[in-house]
């Protein structure tokens, strides 16, 4: 993935409402109404939250009468998690090599 792409993703997620937002749709779809109702923000706000997040690719609607129901997208977070997976294998041979760092230094003491 591209860095300014990745940039976006991390910028929209982190206000602090469309992050509370992610983290309920993470659990199941809501509607507008729902959401308003669970995180205590106005309508309006939830709407451009919704948006800017549908924008990013991150949430998808799906119209049912009347109602828009929102879900979480799938391609979006697991390019985010791949990306953060660079950093666990980053630590992991680090980690390695400081397991070795301190077995060699182990070993010149029990010589």
């Amino acid at each position: 993935m591209k860095t300014l792409p990745m940039q976006m993703l991390l910028f929209t997620i982190a206000e602090p409402n469309r992050f509370n937002i992610v983290e309920l749709l993470k659990k199941r779809p809501h509607s507008v109404g729902e959401i308003v109702e669970e995180l205590h923000i106005g309508q309006p706000q939830v709407s451009r939250h919704l948006r800017i997040l549908g924008e990013a690719g991150l949430v998808g609607v799906q119209h049912k009468g009347q109602q828009r129901i929102y879900s979480l997208e799938a391609r979006p977070f697991q390019e985010l998690d791949a990306w953060f997976d660079t950093f666990s294998q980053l630590w992991e041979e680090r980690l390695d090599q400081f397991e070795d760092y301190m077995l060699d230094i182990y070993r010149k003491e029990e010589q």
